[in-house]
């Protein structure tokens, strides 16, 4: 896959998130929450990783060199689950819907990261971030597993407490715990138990790395004490991303673990939030056997990033025509260099790939060829 041209008034102004301008000079750290491969593709994943494929283009578009890391969560208690219930090795399964996910996102033209660590290749970060916590008084041990405390988690996020509650609980931080200190800690290195699927040695003994504490360890490790741009679903804010920053920075003592933090809206159909759990699934294997690729990306793409929203077949529809638009637009000969400084200046604000695009199509030529190139609508 090719790179986009850099954008037209060089050095460009920063890419601006959510209101907020994110500088950079030279190198750019980008981190994305990535899949627990236990399920194919639907289209709320495919939402997150089409904007932050977005958003790196767009930084690569003003110069700066991205280095994105896109994780694998292969250690987690709903794919040990789904392998038991599928009597299959666990890594079994994650390494065949990993291959899938892989041609999903080859197929919507998401550029392949550039590191891809996975939980099983990170367990020696984890324990030494663990080591780490337990040095500064940020965690403790209860036979054989260490939770950190993480109750300032919820403030951070936003969070009142009694909703944190709820979401620990929906999200398997198990607040009920009785060897807690508090409820809304959270583990860090569940201990082993004789029915353990999978363990790794460590000092506190047997046992594997916890959900929040994988994905520190593997900001950690890639990029030192923090990243400029962390990416992963609006349904994430709490509790995952929320510990995770707060793991790094009481491991590091550096502040902010991420500057800028990209969560698109939450995708929904039938009236409820898109999930393995739920059943309502969009896959993305299916809608490509009947829209292009173009289609599917704008169908994600042509949005506010933060908008939740629902999947209607009329809106894919919607999408294609648009995309049909586009190319029209893009055929017609030369252009404004104006309006394609217009189109980098929507992409620049907040990704707005809505205005963008009214302005290439009522503008056309290059215009819509950059909005074409920059958003892989080829």
């Amino acid at each position: 896959m090719r790179d986009v041209t850099r954008l037209t008034d060089f050095p460009p102004p920063p890419l601006r998130l959510g209101g907020e301008p994110l500088p950079t000079v030279g190198r750019v750290r980008v981190y994305v929450c990535g899949i627990t491969p236990y399920a194919v593709t639907h289209l709320g994943h495919a939402s997150t990783f089409l904007w932050s494929d977005l958003a790196a283009r767009v930084l690569r578009a003003t110069g700066s060199a991205v280095e994105l890391t896109r994780n694998v969560t292969d250690v987690d208690e709903s794919l040990l689950a789904e392998a038991r219930r599928r009597h299959e090795p666990y890594d079994q399964l994650a390494t065949r819907q990993r291959f899938a996910f892989d041609r999903t996102m080859e197929a919507l033209r998401v550029r392949l990261p550039d590191r891809e660590p996975t939980a099983r290749q990170a367990v020696a970060q984890v324990i030494q971030l663990v080591q780490a916590l337990l040095l500064r008084g940020a965690a403790y041990e209860r036979n054989g597993t260490v939770y950190a405390r993480a109750t300032a988690a919820a403030a951070r996020a936003g969070v009142d407490p009694d909703e944190a509650l709820r979401l620990a609980a929906e999200y398997g931080d198990e607040p009920d715990d009785p060897a807690k200190e508090s409820p809304l800690d959270v583990v860090v290195w569940k201990g082993a138990t004789d029915d353990a699927d999978v363990s790794w040695p460590s000092r506190w003994g047997p046992g594997r790395p916890g959900w929040h504490a994988q994905c520190t360890a593997m900001v950690l490790s890639s990029y030192g004490s923090g990243v400029d741009l962390h990416a992963g679903g609006a349904d994430l804010r709490f509790p995952h991303h929320a510990v995770e920053a707060l793991l790094g920075e009481a491991a590091t003592g550096v502040a902010p673990f991420s500057r800028a933090w990209l969560r698109p809206g939450v995708v929904s159909y039938a009236g409820a939030k898109m999930a393995k759990s739920t059943g309502n699934l969009v896959l993305v294997e299916d809608l490509l056997e009947s829209a292009s690729p173009a289609a599917i990306r704008l169908l994600c793409l042509d949005r506010p990033w933060r908008q939740p929203w629902e999947y209607e077949p009329a809106a894919l529809q919607g999408a294609a025509e648009r995309v049909e638009a586009l190319y029209a637009a893009a055929s017609h000969p030369g252009g404004s260099m104006t309006a394609v400084q217009e189109v980098d200046a929507a992409l620049l604000d907040d990704l707005d790939v809505e205005r963008a695009i009214d302005t290439a199509v009522e503008a056309g030529g290059a215009a819509a060829r950059r909005v074409i190139d920059v958003c892989q609508l080829h």
